[in-house]
Parts: C-alpha cells; structure tokens; sequence
C-alpha cells in the first residue's frame, strides 16, 4: 500500500487551499497539458494534483472531454495506490492539450470546497477507517470507483459529475489527513452517486419505453 507518510508529507506547511490556490496562479495562459501538472507534483503529491483535478467539477462550468481526461488520470492515481508503483500515463491522455484559461476559473471556483473541507477535517479520526491493510484496499478501490463514475457520460445531466468529484476530494483529503470521517463521507457520497445514476438511467429507460408506445400505438 501507499506509504501514509508520503501522502502528509505533501503539506509541507502551507494549507491545502494555499498550495492549490499557488499552483493555480502559476498555470500558463493559454493551454496546459497533464504532463506539465505531473512535473510540479511529485509521487507524494498526486492526491493534492486529484484535488486540483477534481476542482473543475465542483461548481456549474461545462469544458467538453475534461470529465475523460482528468477521470483517467485520477484512475490511474487510484490504480498506483492500490498496486503500490508510480503512476503512468498514457502518451494521449498525459500530453492532451486542454485550455488553461476556461480552466482557471473552475479551479479558483472549487478552492472553496478544498476551504471547507479543510475547516471540517481532522487528522486521525476515525482511524478505523484508514488504518490496516483491508481498509486501505478498500478505500483504494472506492477511490477506483469514484473515478469511473466522475467517467461516465452523463456530464450534460446537473450533479453527475459534481457527486464523484465530491467524493475524491474527500477521499484525497482522508488521505492525506489520515481522517476517516472523511473517507466515510467519501463513500457516502459514492453510494449517492450510484443511486443518482440509478435513477437518471431508470427514468431514461421509462422515457423511451413511452416514447416507443406512442409511435408505435
């Protein structure tokens, strides 16, 4: 598993919201790619690049193929957690080109989510849920999880793509802080996710299903 110490020392001293909000000002102007937010972060800083990547997601902005992008690259995160290795990227999603300044306001938007998960989070608690090899695997693969979801392609729809990014920042700040509620949260709002999927898919299918009666009626 992924040493834990590695995820604190990610830190370092400044806040979470400080960290982000510098990495954020320092982006270029007009387009970035994956690969060049790999070269500020370190292995030991990937779940505060999740953070940075699930920013875009947690407020009303539409960027067409972020949501597949940054899900792959978040996957993958997940993918080198679990199996304990550095992370890899494939050549297409790592050096996609994607546009730096619709981005920006998305990311400074979402540091006020990163703000205030920092107020409610505390480091250790609820260690139940993060200490131990079992737990470690299966907050990994709910990670995992979170990420196909942020993937799936119902980003037209309100909130399908704002629920898993909510739930990877929790996850990626349990981590870090080592605090289970977080992580608890983290899977509460995975199994709101598939629950709201649930639904969307169900009232499409009821939708169709009536459609096709009255043509063919």
């Amino acid at each position: 598993m992924t040493d834990p110490q590695h995820d604190g020392d990610a830190l370092d001293q400044a806040s979470l919201g400080e960290q982000l909000a510098d990495i954020i000002e320092r982006l270029p102007p007009d387009t970035l790619s994956l690969g060049e937010l790999l070269d500020v972060f370190s292995d030991e800083g990937l779940l505060l690049l999740t953070i940075l990547l699930t920013l875009v997601f947690l407020i009303p902005v539409s960027i067409p193929g972020v949501s597949t992008v940054f899900g792959a690259a978040i996957l993958l995160v997940g993918v080198s957690r679990l199996i304990n290795r550095p992370l890899w990227l494939p050549a297409r999603v790592k050096d996609k080109a994607l546009p730096a300044d619709r981005l920006r306001p998305g990311l400074i938007g979402g540091l006020v989510w990163v703000r205030r998960m920092e107020k409610i989070s505390r480091p250790r608690r609820l260690r139940f849920f993060v200490d131990g090899a079992g737990q470690g695997t299966l907050n990994n693969l709910a990670f995992i999880l979170a990420a196909l979801l942020l993937m799936a392609p119902f980003g037209f729809v309100p909130f399908s793509n704002t629920l898993p990014a909510l739930a990877l920042l929790l996850y990626a700040i349990g981590f870090i802080q080592r605090d289970g509620g977080a992580i608890l949260l983290g899977h509460l709002a995975n199994i709101g996710t598939i629950a709201y999927f649930s639904v969307l898919i169900g009232g499409g299918g009821v939708a169709v299903r009536e459609l096709f009666q009255r043509l063919t009626g």
